[in-house]
């Protein structure tokens, strides 16, 4: 197996792919689409200090559309790259939930230490906490359950209490029959307790009262704060389920949906993809390679199937 490029020579080498006579789209797909994100970090320390401008920089020079931003948001660290999606949702003109859905995303998908590394990001990059801007932005009663959401810092061990779970899927049955859904009681056991110990209270509730959780709860009401407890829920239960279907949304839709294709891949590629792609096939009955590449073009599309793991 050939040894990697060091840092130098991969930035020496964007750096050519910049200044050619037309940029060298391949070279930068082939560079960076194939760096893991301490290599990407080590490149982007290494252009600075070879030509005195940002990586960012060079590349918004020279690239645009969605295959500037699929590059950019991949080259970013990823709580940066959290930290600033999340800012654009928040400053959106958006209504509904689907716009949120980084929000949930990084609380309820990723690990306790990257939501904090992402608040971290958010405070540094925009000089107010996450906090600050979900409470002028979203509406009650989101607002309350997605800063305890991002305020939250769970216990990332394998630990179930099933007496906790049986309690607990009473109590979430309880909301739900008394269309009570933003209860504080509600808000503490999504924001809190820690993944398994979620996932096991999601079991016991359809043991005792017949059908999933999610289900339950979108048969109360139709409305925002339904289909963001929903995506809660399925964030927690099945984050694989959860980023095929974003996948599948975007493609299937009425016109591709770029930027939560995008969004979805960049932020599952160095977690759980092969867990997306097989969840993909089970729900849509088809190849999310495939599905990309019917679906995109060009440059952004090589982009996308690199990271995928694909070829064109």
């Amino acid at each position: 197996m050939a040894s990697l490029p060091s840092p130098e020579e991969d930035s020496q080498k964007l750096k050519k792919a910049f200044i050619g006579l037309g940029t060298d789209e391949d070279a930068i797909i082939e560079i960076l689409g194939h760096r893991d994100v301490n290599q990407r970090k080590k490149i982007r320390g290494t252009y600075h200090q070879l030509y005195n401008e940002t990586l960012f920089d060079g590349l918004t020079k020279e690239i645009s559309g969605d295959f500037e931003k699929a590059v950019i948001l991949w080259t970013y660290d990823p709580c940066e790259r959290d930290a600033r999606l999340a800012n654009e949702a928040l400053k959106s003109k958006k209504r509904g939930t689907k716009h949120l859905e980084i929000i949930v995303e990084m609380s309820c998908a990723s690990s306790p230490q990257h939501l904090v590394a992402v608040r971290k990001a958010y405070c540094t990059l925009f000089d107010c906490s996450l906090e600050e801007d979900i409470l002028v932005s979203v509406p009650m009663p989101l607002r309350k359950i997605l800063v305890g959401l991002v305020t939250s810092y769970r216990y990332d061990k394998e630990m179930v209490d099933k007496d906790v779970a049986n309690l607990e899927a009473n109590r979430l049955h309880e909301a739900i029959e008394t269309k009570e859904l933003a209860h504080d009681d509600v808000v503490y056991i999504l924001s809190t307790r820690n993944f398994y110990q979620l996932r096991a209270t999601f079991e016991r509730y359809k043991e005792k009262h017949g059908n999933p959780i999610d289900e339950d709860i979108m048969e109360s009401g139709k409305g925002d704060l339904e289909s963001l407890l929903k995506m809660i829920i399925l964030c927690i239960d099945s984050p694989e389920k959860h980023f095929a279907e974003v996948v599948g949304t975007a493609i299937l839709g009425l016109g591709t949906d770029e930027d939560s294709l995008t969004r979805a891949i960049i932020s599952r590629a160095e977690i759980d993809m092969m867990k997306v792609k097989s969840e993909y096939l089970n729900i849509y009955k088809s190849n999310l390679d495939d599905a990309v590449i019917g679906d995109t073009f060009g440059e952004y599309r090589k982009f996308l199937v690199t990271l995928l793991g694909g070829k064109i």
